[in-house]
């Protein structure tokens, strides 16, 4: 079995991926700029900056040199692109250190770490996947730099499988809401906001990290070359969704017909 690289592998999504992976038979390298957590079960953990990685050539292949060495010569299934930053402001509040970290983490970073491990990859015969948003195609207020850096993650996934053609497959995954520390952090205010969050997918509830991590896992070990370049949305048919009142609290009351 070989080994996945998982990028932000400390947060919610990141250790549901680490967790599935390794349960699967998979050795784990874990990368992140907080610490290990001792629960976590990464084969390899390696504490980075991915902004920095970006910024600092001569860093960058200090890390990629760390995680080719925990490799240990064993194969490359898969390149999980999952790390990011959701700094958010409206038009007149972003400044620039706002979304240069943004594009950074959420756009720049998964190209270069692709590029430096894409000829592993083409020997293992893995793939890349990067962990895109639903905020790549529908966003809200106040979201402008996170919607800009996925829609273009999401983009950049498919230009990247015609680069990589039959050599490396390259698939996306567009998740809606997931239920994470972070998510759950942004309806602080407002629990009901959050309970209702649920009613308005139609599946009527929301995203765990288990369902997106499996879906990361079937894309790994697909080798079906006919699936590169996929984007997978994972949004509870949210997006297929108007935004009407009969589309309000799926959940709850069924529409009605009646006149009153």
């Amino acid at each position: 079995m070989g080994c996945v690289i998982v990028t932000g592998a400390v947060g919610g999504i990141g250790q549901a991926l680490v967790r599935t992976f390794a349960e699967a038979g998979h050795p784990v390298i874990g990368a992140d700029i907080a610490a290990q957590p001792d629960d976590l079960p990464a084969d390899q953990f390696i504490q980075c900056d991915l902004a920095r990685t970006v910024e600092d050539p001569k860093y960058a292949a200090e890390v990629f040199s760390s995680i080719r060495t925990a490799l240990k010569g064993r194969p490359l299934d898969a390149l999980i692109n999952n790390a990011a930053v959701q700094i958010l402001g409206k038009i007149e509040d972003l400044d620039r250190t706002g979304w240069r970290k943004t594009l950074q983490v959420n756009l720049l970073a998964p190209f270069f770490w692709t590029q430096a491990f894409l000829s592993v990859l083409e020997s293992s015969a893995g793939c890349v996947i990067n962990i895109s948003s639903i905020h790549a195609r529908l966003t809200k207020p106040s979201f402008v730099a996170y919607a800009t850096s996925k829609a273009a993650l999401s983009g950049m996934t498919r230009a990247m499988a015609i680069d990589a053609g039959y050599r490396v497959r390259i698939y996306g995954v567009e998740p809606a809401a997931i239920d994470t520390q972070m998510l759950r952090e942004g309806f602080s205010h407002n629990p009901r906001k959050f309970l209702s969050l649920m009613d308005h997918h139609p599946a009527g509830t929301i995203g765990t990290p288990g369902d997106l991590a499996s879906i990361a896992l079937f894309l790994c070990r697909q080798k079906t070359q006919f699936l590169t370049g996929t984007v997978v949305q994972v949004d509870g048919a949210i997006s297929a969704c108007l935004h009407d009142p009969d589309c309000v609290f799926l959940g709850t009351s069924p529409p009605s017909n009646e006149v009153k």
